[in-house]
């Protein structure tokens, strides 16, 4: 056995008859905050449910902490679970909430009130813990299901997307106190997530996933900037791909030569990446959107659309204008076919 602190070996999971992630092997290090990331339907919360046991194996083996749980039941796993709907109990107040599993399991009261009090002011909740769940903003309803499972003590905590109730501003702010949290307290976290800012800004790796398979693995600069195949090169951001056949980049579209001979059989480019405003090339703007500190084009070209962001500082082109461009093979991604 290795010295993984979360071992998935071989794990097959089926719903009926479908196989929904097929042999699938990870291995998760003791205090690691890892990401299962991908579109829905990949199997990233079906494998956290096998982990969590609320899901058994069709086969493989599942080990915690050098101990295989395969079949061993959810409560006698030692893990923590978020939801993405929090799950807290509106006719109890934060304190009740967050102490309810330790009174599940008996403990002396003097226990239950000083780790529910240090499990509130982990999250920053102290002196809020008379409030009831609808006296509290959805952040801090999301920190309070945090809360109680931290005061469980968990081998390994389980989040399902539970930053996805929170509008913008505050998703900001929870994955800074997720972040937070995880490294105060060195619990082993696996958090499921299909937006690829919340992996890259959270996990130490991401896992990235495709009908139930691990299509890459790695640490978050690695997937931003070195992606492999073309569908991780679409999913983290590189939404301009094409074939290449020589000096040619050709798509359903069309064709376009571009003067250089391509390194690799699919060549990928973020919308950054693509020169606008001067180039060989020339293309009709279809759409146009300010965005801050760039703006963001569509143009319509031989290969089809392709979307670009041009500096503030060049000139606004309106919709329907034409505009030069370039795609730079220095700016490429070669990709796997």
């Amino acid at each position: 056995m290795s010295d993984a602190f979360v071992e998935l070996k071989n794990l097959t999971l089926s719903y009926d008859n479908s196989v929904a992630v097929p042999a699938l092997d990870l291995a998760i290090n003791e205090g690691e905050l890892i990401t299962l990331l991908g579109p829905s339907g990949c199997g990233k919360t079906t494998t956290m449910r096998a982990i969590a046991g609320l899901l058994s194996p069709t086969s493989g083996i599942i080990h915690i902490d050098g101990r295989d749980v395969t079949r061993v039941p959810a409560n006698k796993r030692g893990i923590g679970l978020v939801f993405q709907s929090y799950a807290l109990f509106p006719h109890l107040n934060a304190f009740e909430n967050v102490a309810f599993g330790l009174r599940l399991q008996k403990l002396p009261d003097a226990d239950i009130r000083s780790r529910t009090a240090e499990g509130l002011e982990t999250v920053g909740l102290a002196g809020f813990d008379k409030r009831r769940p609808s006296e509290m903003s959805g952040g801090q309803q999301q920190r309070l299901a945090l809360a109680r499972s931290l005061v469980m003590r968990p081998k390994v905590l389980l989040l399902d997307e539970p930053l996805s109730n929170l509008d913008a501003r505050l998703r900001l702010e929870m994955r800074t106190e997720l972040q937070r949290v995880q490294k105060e307290t060195g619990v082993t976290m696996v958090f499921v997530t299909h937006d690829q800012a919340e992996a890259l800004a959270l996990a130490d790796r991401i896992v990235l996933m495709k009908a139930g398979r691990i299509e890459q693995l790695g640490t978050p600069a690695e997937l931003y900037s070195r992606p492999r195949t073309a569908f991780a090169a679409d999913f983290m951001g590189f939404e301009n791909i094409f074939h290449t056949s020589g000096d040619t980049l050709v798509s359903s579209f069309g064709r376009l030569p571009v003067g250089y001979t391509a390194p690799s059989a699919l060549l990928a480019w973020r919308p950054d990446a693509v020169t606008v405003g001067t180039g060989p090339h020339t293309g009709t703007i279809t759409a146009s959107s300010f965005a801050g500190g760039h703006r963001e084009y569509v143009l319509q070209t031989p290969l089809g659309p392709l979307r670009a962001d041009a500096p503030i500082a060049v000139a606004q082109v309106p919709i329907g204008q034409q505009i030069s461009f370039d795609l730079p093979h220095q700016n490429a991604r070669a990709l796997a076919e």
